[in-house]
């Protein structure tokens, strides 16, 4: 096979080596021409542009083709039984001595092992495409994730290499992309910025913004997506591209680095045959890039069988053919089952596998078959020698020098792991992008803000409207607090709206981190700093909702940073609840029933003294009691300031009905009793006595905020870890 370099006819290529010379162009005069292409007819009748091609006579100067060798793949997974009163008194039986199936190896009555790849060999080569076919539960995606490295190294047994050389996982992850089933894509963005974030992210900060866009605008025309470049992706509720182009876009966002490996779960499941066709040909154009395309297809079209150059057959994981297409017929017919002219070859082999599998002697006879197939042609291939082939790390080098990865940068001293870097962005730009495509796309949809700042001040205007204009008597005292506690809970459920937004973003994250695409810690500290702004508007609103039309006395700027404070010590904790629990009810269940525990130990309707010593623990662990004491710190923050006097001592009890001069006659006798003077303007309880009755006397009301807001750090702390710990993306 010739070498293909993407390159434009004008550059003057004649010689290729490992390495490259004073004279061959550099990465950015090749990216410069990344877009230079011309017009195929496709299916439609429309027109897409494919890479120039480059063959170079010289044989002995030119790279060989990069080669993924799979030896011996095999994989098993425990699966739980099920039990029922057959496999009861069938496990009874066998005890008691009676005739019994004896269990496989590894089979409990509880547990058996299910073997889902066995023993699976094969190769591909770049140019090409290989494609893995099979029934439902064959095997097909499994195979594709132990090729990509989404299977965990313990459980996979068998070799994936590279030339020759076995993968690392660091150096996977920068030469290769994955394109998932579904396609995961911002809705409110449009084709073109989507690829451009894509951009943003996988190719180095050392090429300009020029350069990213030609590599953007090269390829929406490498995938046919010039007319849909302006419209946005939608979704259910929005308007959007189409089925087929959605498929393009998310194929796009994947090979905008041009990978030397790319990896597709099933890329036309769900198409129609001419968007299924256009798919599988703009694979075809970046095999014939110089990348390897591997990919699980359930039941291919005609057309699509053209384009395909290596096939493998799964049945029950275990391999049934492998080979060219072309050759299905010569190998079926050697089984006993000629394919006739007029039938589809892969649909015949589909439909014989399927019959083989439901006989009794399964599809045993066709894997012998295909073993025999394997060896004569290995025999054949050491026979004619398979070539020289470059070592992984010239080979490398070598793509770079001539464009192919693009966010890369060769260094021949280095070996092939450290030859591209881990991430193709510093941290900071990392931040940035993020930030900037989150904004972008909340920024189209303003009816979310739209209705968390409806709720808020919904529930301010109720609030201000039921407490108007407190005052300072011992009844205004009990309704402040019950104000400030149903405040500063409100702030916090309010703060639930935010569990949807990673839970809507997770697959999107995994599929982009899974791959080096950012860092995960980018990606907390840009939702962070996303969430900021519109949770500092938000406590503005609710503040000066309420605190005047209550009439409250303390400061309005500390009374702002404590709302501030707790909608992000809410919104904190929210967010790494998402990062927790998979679905959008089960936390929403979660979340109402923690808020709850925390009220109950705020110290509103229990004092902190009165708490049992076996709860007092969650009583620190409260996330509303540091918000609660810091406003109530803050009302009552002139400890002289009186809020009882004389007569007013009896209102909260079953005497504050009586007339007045009986609780003149009352308090004279309290007077004589105590041998203390009490009169009707005598002072009997400060705002530093309210505050000792309620327990708030540990702490100051900074202490409080500050507090609070370290909560808030803590919680973005935990949502790290969780994606650290549960967004691997493999298989156990």
């Amino acid at each position: 096979m010739s070498s293909r370099i993407l390159a434009d006819n004008s550059l003057p290529l004649t010689d290729l080596t490992a390495t490259r010379r004073p004279d061959m162009p550099t990465l950015g005069q090749l990216l410069k021409h990344v877009g230079d292409a011309h017009k195929d007819a496709a299916a439609d009748g429309s027109h897409t542009p494919v890479h120039h091609a480059l063959d170079i006579a010289d044989s002995s100067a030119r790279s060989l083709p990069f080669v993924l060798s799979f030896t011996n793949l095999t994989y098993s997974v425990k699966v739980r039984r099920k039990m029922n009163l057959s496999s009861i008194f069938s496990a009874r039986s066998s005890r008691l001595g009676a005739v019994a199936e004896a269990p496989a190896v590894s089979e409990s009555m509880f547990s058996r092992t299910k073997t889902l790849l066995n023993d699976i060999s094969g190769e591909a080569r770049d140019g090409e495409i290989m494609a893995v076919l099979g029934a439902s539960g064959s095997g097909k995606s499994t195979l594709i994730d132990a090729l990509a490295n989404r299977i965990a190294k313990g459980s996979l047994k068998g070799a994936v290499a590279l030339n020759g050389e076995a993968l690392e996982s660091r150096l996977l992850k920068v030469i290769s992309a994955y394109v998932m089933q579904d396609d995961l894509l911002f809705p409110m963005l449009t084709v073109e910025e989507t690829l451009m974030f894509a951009a943003e992210f996988r190719l180095p900060r050392t090429l300009s913004k020029s350069k990213k866009n030609a590599r953007v605008q090269a390829l929406i025309d490498q995938l046919g997506l010039r007319n849909a470049a302006k419209t946005v992706i939608g979704d259910e509720g929005h308007r959007g591209v189409s089925g087929g182009e959605r498929r393009r876009v998310s194929i796009g966002i994947d090979i905008i680095h041009d990978p030397i490996l790319l990896f597709l779960d099933e890329p036309t499941s769900g198409l129609d045959s001419t968007s299924a066709f256009m798919v599988v040909k703009v694979l075809q154009r970046i095999a014939q890039s110089g990348s390897i395309v591997i990919m699980s297809v359930h039941q291919p079209s005609y057309r699509i069988v053209g384009l395909l150059d290596r096939m493998i057959f799964l049945s029950r994981g275990q391999t049934v053919y492998s080979g060219p297409p072309w050759q299905l017929a010569v190998f079926f017919s050697e089984f006993g089952h000629p394919i006739p002219e007029s039938d589809n070859r892969t649909e015949f082999a589909l439909d014989l596998i399927r019959e083989l599998e439901g006989s009794s002697g399964g599809t045993k006879s066709l894997v012998e078959l295909n073993k025999r197939w394997q060896s004569r042609r290995n025999e054949e291939v050491a026979r004619r020698g398979n070539g020289v082939s470059l070592k992984l790390k010239e080979a490398i080098s070598a793509s770079i020098s001539r464009g192919k990865l693009v966010s890369g940068a060769s260094n021949m001293n280095r070996n092939a792991s450290s030859m591209v870097p881990t991430f193709a962005n510093p941290f900071w730009v990392e931040i940035a992008t993020l930030w900037k495509r989150s904004f972008m796309n909340s920024r189209r949809m303003p009816e979310l803000l739209g209705i968390r700042l409806g709720a808020v001040m919904v529930t301010g205007f109720i609030l201000a409207t039921m407490f108007w204009q407190l005052d300072n008597s011992p009844k205004g005292v009990q309704e402040r607090l019950g104000f400030f506690a149903f405040a500063m809970s409100t702030t916090f459920y309010t703060t639930a709206d935010a569990l949807p937004v990673f839970l809507q973003e997770r697959y999107i994250f995994m599929r982009e981190t899974a791959y080096n695409a950012y860092r995960r810690l980018s990606y907390v500290v840009s939702h962070a700093l996303v969430a900021f702004p519109s949770l500092a508007f938000l406590s503005l609103a609710f503040a000066a909702t309420t605190f005047w039309a209550v009439g409250l006395d303390g400061g309005f700027f500390f009374y702002f940073l404590m709302i501030f404070a707790s909608f992000w010590a809410g919104n904190s904790f929210v967010t790494f609840l998402s990062g927790v629990v998979p679905h959008v009810m089960l936390g929403y269940t979660i979340v109402v029933a923690i808020l709850a525990y925390f009220l109950l130990f705020s110290g509103f309707f229990i004092n902190r003294d009165r708490i049992p010593s076996y709860w007092i623990w969650f009583h620190y662990l409260s996330l509303v009691k540091y918000p609660y004491e810091g406003v109530l710190q803050n009302e009552f923050d002139d400890p002289v300031k009186c809020f009882v006097r004389g007569v007013q001592i009896f209102d909260n009890t079953p005497l504050g009905s009586v007339p007045d001069s009986l609780k003149l006659k009352l308090l004279d006798t309290m007077s004589s009793t105590l041998g203390i003077n009490i009169t009707s303007s005598t002072c009997l309880t400060t705002a530093a006595d309210i505050l000792h009755q309620n327990g708030v006397s540990d702490l100051s009301k900074w202490n409080c905020l500050c507090i609070t807001v370290a909560w808030g750090f803590f919680f973005r702390f935990l949502f790290y870890f969780s994606l650290l710990l549960g967004s691997k993306n493999k298989r156990t």
